[in-house]
């Protein structure tokens, strides 16, 4: 699998504006991924409550969400969301990403939402709204602060050697 350089030779970061719409869309398609997981879970479990088996749930759906996520960055480098946005992950160096380093970016990169659920925890706010906001400041704020890494890249990821770069595949042969 090769990279495609930018024109000067080097892997060029996207903008934080697109890294962030690829979020965002992926957000979409993983709601598809969430719902399956948990109409598959709530049969197997005969699950007939909501309340019921929630935190089993929620173990079972963070399971998911880290097999896809380590299955795709692996394996390409790409998830659907990031195909479409040109955006690939890649160790620091610009290789390929080993299923422990995806593993290891998975798990830091809940840092996006942790803070701000436990803000909202520890404030103790019930509204779907409040917990709407916290989370989108949260969000925001985390993605602001690539602003003090040198090549824009998040902090999970200069924590596991990995970094996201535009990428545009080759063309097609005639």
């Amino acid at each position: 699998m090769s990279l495609q350089a930018a024109d000067d030779g080097v892997l060029c970061t996207p903008g934080l504006a697109r890294r962030l719409a690829c979020f965002l869309y992926e957000g979409v398609l993983l709601f598809g991924v969430v719902v399956i997981a948990g109409l598959g879970y709530g049969i197997v479990t005969q699950q007939r409550h909501a309340l019921v088996g929630s935190t089993g749930l929620q173990a079972f759906l963070v399971l998911v969400l880290g097999l896809y996520f380590v299955h795709f960055w692996s394996r390409s480098g790409q998830t659907l969301a990031m195909l479409t946005w040109h955006i690939r992950l890649v160790t620091a160096s610009g290789q390929p990403v080993s299923r422990l380093r995806a593993a290891c970016r998975y798990l830091l990169s809940w840092i996006w939402f942790l803070p701000a659920l436990a803000a909202v925890h520890l404030a103790g706010l019930k509204s779907g709204w409040a917990t709407v906001a916290c989370l989108l400041a949260g969000v925001l704020g985390y993605a602001a602060l690539t602003r003090l890494h040198p090549d824009r890249q998040y902090w999970h990821d200069a924590v596991c050697g990995t970094r996201l770069v535009t990428w545009r595949p080759p063309p097609r042969k005639k």
